[in-house]
């Protein structure tokens, strides 16, 4: 057998210290996201790999597909989950969608309104905002207005605006976008698996999601779906996607009858993504929203109980995430931090406009329950009692 040997060995880079194997800790994830996975979707995703072309592996990505059009409430034939993050998703939506000149409305009021400016600029779009305080939501007037003044070709609004906390209505939007020959665009990243959607009957052109928050999933895939709408948009684009990773063109042929090889599946992720959506068509749509509201219902007593306000009014807020205003005298870092070291459990701080002022507090998914509400509220008030 031959000897390899480094060309320059004065030059070569010692090997590093050896390190111990992995050791994870344990942490009780109650902030914006991601969430504690359901342990049956972990052991899933434990499993071994098998080829992202594999007979087996094929079926498994039509089970998917079928499973998040039951979650989103939508039968629309181009449905996938993204080989990414959330990010990911969210820049397919703008990436598939827009074209350079092509107007887009953002309608912002919050943090990830305005990650939805930066993107669709990046596209080249000509983009307009409208604005509404971070904690409150618009009204279908205001934004049939805004479609009025603009004539956009897309419009971009969060359903769940994870910076604040705020549930957007949507009923009567996709209506009036369809009057107006406009798309819309819709995050529902904290929202999908433990809010109600309902992407057809709202007539929603574009969605995204993530898989670590309502859905009880690990980070990495992320839910994607257009409208017959929206993808006749894509077959007369001028020019091909922008970015060759996120072309639903391309995708659709891996994900469709053809199987047009694209890029290497993250197979185990799709195991777990399959798993999450398996327990949730198995716990039923209904029954995990009333869990969710159920539970936040809960916390929001008890946060009233402390002493502590909210910082949306209860009929926009988020039964998955709540932002839970700092009182006047308390470091929320530090408070955040104090959790983390003596509890084992991460909340989030305030992004943005409201940085130093509340605290998001997510109950998605697997950690919806009533026990982690109780855990929560105990270490809160110890660690303000000790603040104060």
């Amino acid at each position: 057998m031959a000897t390899i040997l480094f060309p320059n060995p004065s030059a070569r880079l010692a090997p590093p210290a050896p390190l111990p194997p992995l050791t994870v800790p344990e942490r009780l994830l109650l902030g914006p996201g991601p969430s504690n996975a359901d342990p049956r979707v972990i052991a899933a995703m434990n499993q071994q790999p098998i080829g992202h072309l594999d007979a087996a592996y094929l079926a498994m990505m039509d089970e998917v597909q079928e499973l998040l059009r039951y979650t989103w409430q939508t039968s629309n034939p181009l449905t996938y989950a993204v080989a990414g993050t959330g990010s990911a998703a969210m820049e397919a939506t703008i990436a598939n969608a827009v074209e350079p000149g092509d107007r887009v409305l953002v309608a912002v009021k919050g943090y990830f309104g305005h990650r939805l400016v930066d993107m669709a600029q990046r596209y080249g779009a000509d983009v307009v905002t409208i604005h509404r305080p971070w904690g409150e939501a618009f009204t279908l007037e205001e934004l049939t207005a805004a479609l009025d003044e603009h004539r956009p070709a897309v419009l971009a609004i969060v359903h769940a605006e994870t910076s604040t906390g705020v549930r957007q209505p949507l009923e009567g939007l996709g209506a009036a976008c369809a009057e107006h020959d406009c798309l819309l665009l819709v995050d529902t990243v904290t929202s999908l698996g433990g809010v109600p959607i309902f992407l057809d009957e709202w007539q929603v052109d574009l969605a995204y999601s993530c898989s670590q928050k309502g859905l009880s999933c690990a980070p990495g895939i992320s839910p994607f779906t257009m409208s017959p709408r929206a993808v006749a948009k894509l077959e007369r684009r001028r020019q091909p996607v922008a970015n060759w990773y996120l072309d639903a063109a391309l995708l659709r042929k891996y994900w469709g009858p053809e199987r047009v090889y694209h890029h290497t599946a993250p197979v185990n992720l799709t195991y777990a993504l399959r798993e999450a959506l398996r327990l949730l068509a198995e716990e039923g749509l209904e029954t995990r929203w009333q869990r969710h509201q159920q539970t936040a219902t809960y916390f929001w007593q008890g946060l009233a109980d402390l002493g502590l306000t909210c910082h949306v009014e209860e009929s926009l807020r988020l039964p998955t995430l709540t932002t839970v205003r700092v009182p006047d005298g308390i470091d929320a870092k530090a408070v955040g931090r104090q959790l983390m070291t003596d509890y084992n459990i991460e909340v989030g701080g305030g992004l943005g406009e409201l940085g130093g002022r509340v605290w998001r507090i997510g109950l998605m998914g697997y950690n919806s329950q009533p026990e982690h509400v109780d855990t929560l509220l105990h270490a809160l008030e110890t660690v303000l009692h000790q603040s104060a």
